[in-house]
């Protein structure tokens, strides 16, 4: 059964990281192998999907995670982020900077992409953590669990948008109702997640290489208004590039050069120059004092790249395994209600293979023939089944070896604190678009 092979391939890989201590990349490769090996997937052809599966999850992200993290650290080393963080701290008191993190998350991750988002803010959470002395997870989780309640929720993210296109849906209609379900929902969780017991038990040391050690003087730092601007330049030019593409349609040249300044790889590359001039010359810091922070940053985000892309493979084979079309088959004849159907097939999908773009675009496919004779409004299936798919984040899930690597866990720690939390966020989010629905049906929508 091919659902008794993920199970049993995932404790394979929590045996071999947490008991034998194996390094991540090799334990996820060599898992990866093996389940390929069991599904039938040829010998020839498993190092072309290793090969398929790494190269696509480090495509998409090693550009956004590397300059991510260079623009960090040079606002780190400069003092940037830390007058960003004293900043933060005035305005919202050492007891509140948990809802400062939630309320900077949710502006930002609304329409940045989780992994961009969380690189231009971590190095403020690192700051405020080594400023306040508070622990990491106590600053930083309330970051990660807002983020990902904007980024799998909410057009124009990739998952929703992709799912309102095929429910022929309003992407404006779905941000509008996802916004009364995601903004509270991810509230709740950001604020309670860090109090419980199991959570504070856990006290990671920030990962090296990634942040400034260096406690600056007021006088040393660069003004508000420069580190403001540097911070926000990114996510002015992703969010322009996607207001621009919900609103306007076309194929003229303006709208393409928009869209090429607000992709993320290239936003952050101007980000990346113009910290380096603002952080740099500008303030008396020589261009080899910002390459050297550079190179600590890119070095510091080798190994976290290695395993986010071993990550992707193990996925690969999962999908090249025939798993998301056993589950369709098996799913397909369900009878239940739409909703609550789209929102189990996503999560199903999630669970075995670890994608949220699969689990969606395979769920909405399921669904979409019960959903012209059901009444249901189409924005709260694409709701459902962006909901669905952010459930159960565990090994499988490239996401969760980012969050476990940036937040310094142990594999069995980064479980319970993502996995518990995406799974309450996708219930809470399923409960909140069944209470939408009945609302709209109420109103005559």
């Amino acid at each position: 059964m091919p659902l008794l092979v993920v199970g049993i391939s995932v404790l394979v890989l929590l045996l071999l990281m947490t008991r034998l201590k194996l390094n991540g990349f090799a334990a996820l490769l060599l898992v990866a192998v093996g389940v390929a090996l069991v599904r039938g997937i040829p010998v020839a052809e498993i190092p072309d999907v290793l090969a398929e599966g790494i190269g696509g999850q480090i495509g998409d992200t090693m550009l956004t995670i590397g300059l991510g993290a260079m623009v960090g650290r040079v606002m780190g080393d400069s003092g940037a982020a830390q007058r960003i963080a004293d900043r933060l701290l005035k305005a919202f008191g050492p007891r509140w900077v948990q809802v400062a993190m939630v309320v900077v998350a949710m502006l930002i991750g609304v329409t940045m992409f989780y992994e961009v988002a969380f690189v231009i803010i971590v190095p403020v959470a690192f700051t405020l953590v080594r400023v306040t002395g508070a622990n990491l997870l106590w600053v930083g989780l309330p970051m990660s669990i807002a983020l990902s309640t904007m980024h799998s929720f909410l057009p124009p993210h990739p998952g929703p948008t992709a799912v309102a296109a095929t429910f022929d849906a309003s992407a404006g209609l779905t941000l509008f109702y996802g916004l009364f379900i995601a903004v509270p929902a991810g509230a709740l969780i950001a604020l309670v997640w860090p109090r419980l017991p199991f959570v504070r038990r856990m006290n990671p040391e920030l990962p090296k290489g990634l942040v400034s050690e260096r406690v600056f003087e007021d006088s040393e730092m660069p003004g508000m208004g420069w580190s403001l601007f540097v911070a926000l330049f990114p996510v002015v030019l992703i969010a322009g590039a996607a207001v621009t593409d919900m609103v306007w349609t076309g194929n003229s040249p303006v709208l393409h050069t928009i869209e090429f300044i607000g992709s993320a790889p290239i936003a952050l590359l101007l980000t990346l120059l113009l910290a380096m001039w603002v952080f740099g010359p500008r303030i008396g810091r020589s261009l080899t004092e910002v390459a050297d922070s550079c190179r600590s940053a890119a070095s510091a985000m080798a190994m976290i790249l290695l395993v986010i892309g071993a990550g992707g493979a193990f996925k690969q084979v999962l999908v090249d395994g025939g798993i998301s079309e056993y589950i369709k088959d098996a799913t397909g004849g369900w009878s239940i209600s739409p909703i609550i159907l789209a929102w189990l097939i996503a999560a199903i999908l999630r669970v075995a293979l670890g994608s949220a773009t699969v689990a969606v675009v395979t769920a909405s496919g399921v669904v979409l023939p019960l959903l012209a004779g059901s009444g249901v409004h189409p924005e709260m299936m694409v709701l459902a089944v962006s909901c669905g798919s952010i459930a159960f984040s565990h090994v499988n899930d490239p996401g969760f070896w980012m969050f476990k690597e940036y937040f310094n866990l142990s594999v069995v720690d980064a479980i319970k604190a993502r996995t518990t939390y995406t799974t309450t966020l996708a219930v809470l989010g399923l409960g909140g678009v069944l209470a939408m629905e009945g609302v709209l049906d109420a109103l005559n929508v």
